[in-house]
């Protein structure tokens, strides 16, 4: 009967240390995996800050400098440019 009772001790303690182990590995994936979210947010929100100021600088650059607008052509000034 004494030999039981070291079986049961040794098969709790296997299993105390295996949920010790994939605590610890569980614990490690989510850390891994809450530190490439922050990355991510981190690169996204520089690569908006880069895109605003593009489309700032756009906006400047075209107030600044208006493409001229192409006429429209009429039927009948073209008319008229064909017969002359």
């Amino acid at each position: 009967m004494s030999e039981g009772n070291p079986s049961i001790m040794e098969k709790a303690e296997a299993r105390f240390v295996d949920k010790q182990k994939k605590t610890a590995e569980r614990n490690k994936a989510t850390a891994e995996y809450m530190s490439e979210a922050k990355a991510r947010e981190i690169k996204t929100a520089k690569l908006r800050e880069l895109r605003l100021a593009k489309e700032e600088a756009d906006r400047v650059a075209e107030a600044l400098n208006p493409t001229p607008k192409k006429k429209r052509v009429t039927k009948k000034a073209a008319a008229m440019e064909a017969k002359t």
